[in-house]
């Protein structure tokens, strides 16, 4: 990093460099770290930086130092500009190795870095930018294996949002790299709605990141700095006092104002800051000082070449740049031929002493002299700099076209937040425009979307409507907004473009603007996706096939898949399939394939052939090249067999997606719900630990609030099983709120998950509530909605009995036996499932037999799951042993003991233990214990007398009605109740007696009459 600082000493911020160097140290040893500095313009963040990169340069081992800066002016739709310029030195400095480690990457890589070659042919969709920060994110990490790699980004307070977003994705996601990422910015630039601060505010909250904040210089440090400066070692006290009390301690006003002295300026200086930053440049010839206000409007960089175009004379050019470099105003560049201002105040104060008519010339001039001569700057960045220098030149006709030209270019780079940007001027611009200008200088847009772009009905512009459209711009911005996040943008761009379209003239059109509405509503998690589809598809209905019809029917069979789907909707994606092979829209074909297949599979009874059309579609998405609609497919395959109880099959369907994924730089978009798959089918097959171990995984992978609704619960799973109920009940509560959107496929595993937790807790009326609210939802599937029936029918069977509660029972008993009816079980796993059921409803009505129990057991064998199956073993145990068959019980509870333990399943553990107890078997021999069986509670430790009243609490008897039937007083009767709760570790009384009803301890008071 070039030293521009006139100070040759360094003063002060011993606790900054402390904290720097230890940042360094934890990410030598690594630990990524991020720290950002933040101070007033001038308070010496640079010079802060110079000093920290100097020493981690020469403090031994392989520390790799870049600086790339935030551009001040000219930056708008220039993405990436920081990054780029870190990434080119980094490539001088390393050449082969950085090389070797872009190998691989070096297509997407391409659009950050010109030098890797061209970029790939991959399209510009919303996956794209996920895709090249992953592969960015890759690169330094291949970079910080041997090294230790300092990347800073100056000047953060001008940055573009596509720079702040990689930062933070690199913030987040390099978990092992020996990185340290730096960022400087102004915290007097900070206005209120400044889009740094909640960037800011959102970094500080993770562990790796730190701030620090520059405070002035105290009068002390300014004494030191001018000594360094005048060459003292005891500068004038009074001229110290002077300069410290004008500067206010900054430095860099200090550092003007003794330059000011040393030239011998400073008596006539007044207190003005635009009269310090300027004296120097005022103190210059006059044509120096003209070459100092053209490329003030420059930019923050300008390069020698452009300069010379626009002032004409080289000669005297390079005498002027030759002056204003020796006065320290302007500095060479150290990455090209060009120059930079030593500080950005001193180009902001020449810039704002420009007259408005003086700046609109000299921008003008820049543009000519660019448009003449492309080569002056380099090809990445010379789109952005014309369509600025036009704009500030303010000539409309001019800087409309080529703020669609820049708009292009950063759409190719997958910056879709610069993209918009600029689109938004090209609209500011529009009415100032004359029709003749836009007649012959708009050229059509290069559409990647199914949009028909004009009102002919074709997929392309026709000779009679070659000219663009404010419409077409309008939707490529609803794109563009739709691709950055700014969906709320997106909204009001399609309500603006549908005011314009005629649905009548042109149905096709309204209907694409309402198929992104609907989209953007349904990653805002918002009402009103349905009625937009609905509205698309009654535009489209009876039109000519086209893709934009295909992609209506497509995206209207995908939604109700995932809410309520009906039969209409297979033949709707049956529709959309045939249509989108007629006209070629391959994408949406294998989408509604992958949708009909899932339909056929929830909706139909032959599970194979929906599993064979799946697979079908996948094949054909492979051969496409389409990452992420192959992504979705091989998602919905894995989540389709593992539904079918073939989890095994479904947990090396989500390893080969999360491979694919991470391949293609979608592993922390796409890949986490594939993540949440493979968790889930780990825990179908008893592998808990696996699972625990993918989900922590993830903890590196996924951005925050991606899928979190699913990994939440399954975090909530695991803990269940691992008996933390609190741990389980707060992921319980972030699935939820996760969820807002109501998405049957989790939906109703959260209700199962909630239903589970409140039975465990001793609650039954809560859990019986869950139920209730799961079954006011539409029919889910098989795979989901078995499981949660059998919870709820559970829970109904362990608080038979129970006074509070008999109310509604025999109501919920029919809600549950009516969802059942409607369910058609598919495969083995949904047939046990359904035996299981027929069991614990028989069991709430205390008419259960063992061979009912033996029948569910029988069902579930094939499936070799450890928890249905367990379980099922339990209840038949459990059935035996009050037929009296002790040793067919023992065999049986052994076998479910085996199971649970094998899955690390906590509270079924429990429950096998105290049927052992209870019953006098033993779990870890194969011959029963004697006869007779413990009495029950005793593994509780309740004494004989606990017991009794225990018995009586949970028939519902008030503390004086048990008073009365043990011949107790009332006091007495009191205490046992009070010794009971703190020994059954519960909240009251309602908890204990639904813990008594649940571990069976008084059969004999639920066996059914004869039994």
């Amino acid at each position: 990093m070039q030293q521009i600082s006139v100070s040759p000493v360094f003063v002060g911020r011993g606790t900054e460099i402390t904290a720097l160097g230890e940042a360094l140290r934890r990410a030598g040893a690594g630990s990524p770290q991020a720290v950002l500095i933040g101070g007033e313009a001038g308070v010496g963040k640079t010079r802060l930086l110079e000093e920290f990169l100097q020493q981690a340069g020469d403090g031994g081992g392989r520390v790799v130092t870049t600086v790339g800066g935030c551009l001040e002016v000219g930056a708008e739709g220039l993405p990436y500009a920081p990054l780029s310029t870190a990434l080119r030195r980094l490539h001088r400095a390393l050449g082969a190795e950085l090389e070797a480690a872009a190998e691989g990457s070096e297509g997407h890589l391409a659009r950050l870095l010109p030098d890797f070659g061209e970029a790939d042919g991959e399209p510009n969709d919303e996956y794209g930018r996920a895709r090249l920060f992953e592969h960015t994110a890759r690169l330094f990490e291949r970079l910080g294996v041997d090294r230790t790699l300092v990347l800073a980004v100056e000047d953060l307070h001008w940055s573009d949002r596509s720079t702040r977003e990689l930062f933070a994705y690199l913030v987040r996601t390099l978990h092992r790299a020996r990185v340290l990422l730096v960022a400087t910015y102004r915290t007097d630039d900070l206005h209120r709605r400044h889009p740094l601060r909640p960037f800011l505010a959102e970094l500080e909250r993770l562990r790796t990141v730190q701030r620090l904040e520059l405070e002035r210089f105290r009068h002390d440090e300014v004494a030191a700095q001018l000594a360094g400066i005048l060459g003292t070692t005891a500068p004038d006290s009074q001229l110290v006092d002077r300069i410290h009390r004008r500067s206010e301690g900054n430095p860099f006003f200090v550092e003007e104002l003794a330059t000011a002295f040393q030239d011998g300026c400073f008596s006539g200086l007044t207190d003005s800051l635009r009269d310090i930053l300027l004296v120097r440049v005022e103190g210059l010839d006059e044509e120096t000082q003209r070459v100092l206000r053209i490329a003030a409007e420059g930019g923050s960089y300008v390069e020698h070449a452009l300069l010379a175009a626009v002032l004409d004379d080289e000669e005297e050019l390079i005498e002027s740049l030759r002056t204003a470099v020796g006065a320290n105003i302007l500095r060479p560049d150290t990455d090209g031929d060009g120059y930079r201002f030593r500080h950005a105040l001193v180009r902001e104060a020449v810039s704002d002493d420009l007259l408005p008519g003086e700046r609109h010339r000299i921008n003008r001039h820049f543009a000519t002299a660019l448009e003449a001569q492309p080569h002056l700057v380099a090809c990445d960045v010379r789109p952005a700099r014309l369509a600025n220098y036009w704009y500030h030149a303010h000539d409309p006709a001019r800087a409309l076209p080529t703020a669609l030209d820049a708009a292009r270019a950063a759409r190719r780079r997958n910056a879709f937040a610069e993209q918009l940007g600029m689109l938004e001027r090209a609209l500011e611009l529009w009415d100032q425009v004359s029709e003749d200008v836009l007649e012959h200088t708009l050229r059509p847009y290069d559409w990647a979307e199914t949009y028909p772009p004009c009102g002919c009905d074709h997929d392309t512009h026709d000779a009679s409507c070659a000219r663009l459209q404010l419409i077409d711009v309008l939707a490529e911005a609803v794109v563009a907004a739709r691709r950055s996040g700014d969906r709320e943008r997106g909204l009001s761009l399609s309500r603006r473009a549908l005011k314009l379209v005629d649905e009548q003239e042109n149905p096709a059109r309204a209907a694409w603007f309402r198929i992104n509405r609907a989209r953007m509503l349904g990653h805002l998690r918002r009402s009103g996706d349905d009625e937009e589809i609905a509205h698309a598809h009654r535009l489209v209905e009876n039109l000519a096939p086209s893709a934009v019809q295909a992609e209506v029917f497509a995206l209207g069979a995908g939604v109700a898949m995932l809410k309520n789907p009906g039969p209409e909707h297979i033949e709707l994606a049956e529709r959309a399939a045939a249509i989108a092979r007629q006209v070629g829209a391959h994408s949406v074909e294998q989408h509604a394939r992958m949708t009909l297949s899932s339909l056929h599979n929830d909706l139909g009874n032959d599970p194979d052939a929906a599993v064979a059309e799946l697979t079908a579609a996948v094949e054909a998405t492979r051969r496409l090249g389409v990452p992420d609609v192959l992504l979705r497919g091989i998602n919905n395959l894995a989540s389709m067999l593992r539904g079918l109880g073939r989890s095994e099959e479904a947990v090396a369907l989500a390893r080969e997606g999360l491979e694919a994924a991470d391949s293609t730089g979608l592993l922390r978009n796409t890949g986490t719900i594939l993540i949440g798959n493979l968790a889930e089918a780990l825990i179908d097959l008893g592998r808990t630990e696996e699972a625990a171990r993918v989900l922590a995984d993830s903890e590196a992978t996924r951005p925050h609030g991606t899928h979190a609704e699913f990994l939440d619960r399954m975090r909530g799973e695991l803990a269940l099983l691992g008996g933390d109920l609190a741990a389980a009940t707060g992921m319980l509560a972030q699935a939820r709120a996760a969820n807002r959107i109501g998405q049957l496929q989790h939906s109703v595993p959260i209700s199962r998950l909630a239903v589970r937790i409140a039975a465990l807790s001793g609650r039954p009326l809560e859990a019986r509530a869950e139920l209730l609210a799961a079954l006011e939802l539409p029919i889910g599937y098989e795979a989901d909605l078995y499981p949660l029936l059998v919870e709820g029918a559970s829970v109904e069977a362990d608080c038979r009995g129970l006074p509070e509660a008999e109310a509604g029972r025999a109501d919920v008993l029919a809600r549950i036996a009516a969802a059942a009816a409607g369910l058609t079980p598919k495969a083995p796993l949904h047939r046990g499932w359904a035996r299981l059921l027929e069991a614990e409803l028989a069991r709430a009505e205390g008419a259960d037999t063992p061979a009912q129990w033996a029948a569910a057991v029988e069902a579930l064998r094939p499936t070799a799951l450890a928890y249905p199956l367990a379980w099922a073993l339990l209840r038949a145990a459990e059935a035996e042993v009050l037929a009296g068959r002790r040793e067919e019980a023992g065999e049986l509870l052994r076998e479910a003991r085996k199971l649970a333990k094998a899955r690390g399943d906590a509270p079924l553990l429990a429950e096998i233990a105290a049927l052992a107890d209870r019953a006098g078997l033993a779990l870890t021999a194969r011959r029963a214990a004697p006869a007779k069986a413990p009495l029950a509670g005793e593994s509780l430790g309740l004494t004989p007398r606990e017991r009794d009243v225990l018995r009586l609490l949970a028939r519902g008897r008030t503390n004086r009605q048990i008073a009365e039937e043990l011949y107790i007083s009332p006091k007495t009767a009191s205490v046992h109740v009070s010794n009971i709760l703190g020994k059954l570790e519960v909240a009251g009384r309602g908890e204990a007696a639904a813990l008594a009803h649940r571990l069976r301890l008084f059969p004999e008071d639920l066996a059914p009459a004869g039994r």
